[in-house]
């Protein structure tokens, strides 16, 4: 079992209005993990020291390293150390600088020009599932992820993300970073082979052009934030044929791409 904490407690000055005393609070803690792939440096990850093994995987498959679980032949995480070793049965075919530059590349065949991420021209593509769900199951769904985090409720400090159907949550995850989030819920879908076509994304932070993009590649049609979206994750959600929902709160939400899987009554 895990050694690593979460969170920690700290004496903080509490000030509201004209009030103030000192308290105990929890803080949650910062992780790095290096990734050792094939006995060479990988990438550095600041995480939530939790989950490690899901986030690994996940963000190995989300970076195009791997395509499925059974390319690992081991993983080992020193947690003292802050190491995570993976041998694959293959050799690493791409060279690591690819994975640290950004390539201009035709988004899915398309004419216009989009800046990648060279692993993502080879592991986003379009998303053709049928899933649908109403203006309520989505609320719902976000009051179930809010509901769901023991650790934002203890700290605030982390984003939340979960796997769902339209009405209910399968798999949730915390962390720290947005981006480890969703690729703890791939990495744990991608080792004990669970489907992840024709399912939604319900996410805390913004949806990003990286998280649209990690929606891609774990297959999700509509993926749904209580933030807002950017210009290019929008393009981005077009192109690919995701469903892209954002301030979903308060009994209200704006459906900014393919609004054909959100059935209104």
């Amino acid at each position: 079992m895990s050694e690593l904490t979460k969170t920690v407690r700290r004496s903080v000055l509490k000030i509201n209005a004209d009030q103030h005393d000192w308290e105990d609070d929890e803080i949650v803690t910062e992780y790095p993990l290096t990734i050792f792939l094939n006995d060479e440096e990988f990438a550095t990850i600041v995480c939530t020291p939790a989950d490690l093994e899901e986030m690994v995987i996940g963000f190995l498959a989300a970076e195009g390293a791997i395509q499925s679980y059974t390319e690992i032949k081991q993983l080992t995480i020193d947690e003292a150390q802050g190491f995570a070793y993976v041998d694959l049965h293959k050799e690493t075919i791409l060279s690591q600088s690819f994975y640290s530059k950004r390539r201009i590349t035709s988004c899915c065949g398309k004419s216009r020009q989009s800046f990648y991420f060279f692993s993502d021209a080879r592991t986003a593509k379009p998303v053709e599932g049928t899933t649908t769900a109403t203006p309520a199951e989505c609320m719902q769904l976000m009051r179930d992820l809010q509901a769901s985090s023991s650790i934002h409720k203890q700290t605030g400090g982390v984003h939340n993300a979960a796997l769902c159907t339209s009405d209910s949550v399968l798999l949730q995850y915390s962390d720290i970073g947005r981006h480890n989030a969703l690729d703890k819920i791939y990495g744990h879908c991608l080792r004990e082979n669970i489907p992840t076509s024709d399912k939604i994304l319900v996410f805390s932070g913004r949806i990003s052009s990286e998280v649209l993009l990690k929606a891609a590649k774990i297959g999700a049609g509509i993926i749904l934030s209580k933030s807002a979206p950017t210009d290019l994750a929008l393009q981005l959600a077009d192109e690919l044929g995701i469903t892209a929902v954002g301030f979903v709160r308060n009994d209200k939400m704006n459906v900014y791409t393919q609004a054909q899987r959100i059935i209104l009554t």
